[in-house]
């Protein structure tokens, strides 16, 4: 009998862990876990939300629309924007939101990602059921692979047009930046100091073409990878050069072994935490 009640105790106590199981929890600056719902609330009276993400993390790829659709307000325009659309793209990504072409022909016109469909398709599609703008805001990859090949001096030759899908040059660039200096670190300093300035021409870029499409009195939300806009950094530090006094909320995404407490590590990158159970099974 003894023993019943001991394995009665285990099933118990396994079934309550099991049913405490959580994939994600969302944290403040304060560090307190708060809900979606409240972090919503709170980014409704931002000009621009940079949603830092993991690329291939469902998590990420799942809040990122629920937010969008809780953010969207009839009374209140809306632009959408990604890192994951480089600005040669935009013709053939407003015909798609134009019903001009169908997704078969995005994906023939477009450089989409290989996790286009899984991950950023709902994103697409949800501003063209909306009558939404989606700006690709990326640099194209050719001319940030320039940068790293010959540096930033190496744009100022390109023509007009080519200019048209950058940053002004030139461009600001602080090489003291921690995130910079922790990419060059953190290769060795393989790539020398050409590493972050083709990092950094895709953050202005990026920053460039959300102040470009930024609506009076609006909300753009931005889809980037959690690099871009960490630590108040990349994205978010050329947004304040190109345009000062704008309300910028900031969302990072990290993974732990369990989502609850929220290491150290893991906090204080931006103004919302997401952290994700490092168990969940990645879309790539």
């Amino acid at each position: 009998m003894r023993n019943i009640f001991i394995l009665l105790g285990l099933l118990i106590g396994f079934s309550n862990q099991a049913q405490d199981l959580k994939a994600y929890q969302i944290y403040n600056t304060d560090g307190e876990a708060i809900s979606f719902a409240s972090m919503a609330n709170e980014l409704k009276d931002a000009d621009v939300v940079l949603f830092g993400e993991l690329h291939n993390n469902p998590i990420c790829h799942w809040l990122q629309h629920e937010l969008s659709m809780a953010l969207y307000d009839s009374n209140r325009t809306m632009v959408l924007g990604a890192e994951m659309f480089e600005a040669d793209n935009q013709a053939a990504l407003n015909l798609y939101l134009k019903d001009s072409i169908d997704a078969k022909g995005l994906d023939t016109l477009a450089r989409l990602w290989p996790n286009y469909k899984t991950d950023y398709a709902m994103l697409v599609d949800f501003a063209k059921s909306n009558q939404l703008d989606f700006i690709a805001t990326n640099i194209p990859r050719f001319l940030a692979r320039q940068v790293f090949k010959q540096g930033l001096e190496s744009l100022d030759s390109l023509s007009d047009s080519l200019k048209a899908w950058i940053a002004p040059l030139p461009i600001p660039y602080d090489a003291n930046l921690p995130g910079y200096q922790a990419m060059l670190e953190m290769m060795g300093g393989h790539g020398g100091e050409n590493l972050p300035k083709a990092q950094a021409i895709k953050d202005a870029t990026m920053a460039h073409f959300i102040v470009l499409n930024l609506p009076e009195d609006g909300l753009f939300i931005h889809y980037n990878g959690d690099y871009h806009s960490k630590d108040f950094e990349g994205i978010n530090w050329y947004l304040n050069q190109y345009r000062e006094g704008l309300n910028i909320k900031t969302i990072s995404t990290q993974t732990q072994e369990r989502v609850s407490p929220a290491d150290s590590a893991s906090l204080g990158h931006a103004d919302f935490t997401i952290v994700v159970d490092e168990q969940v099974t990645t879309s790539y």
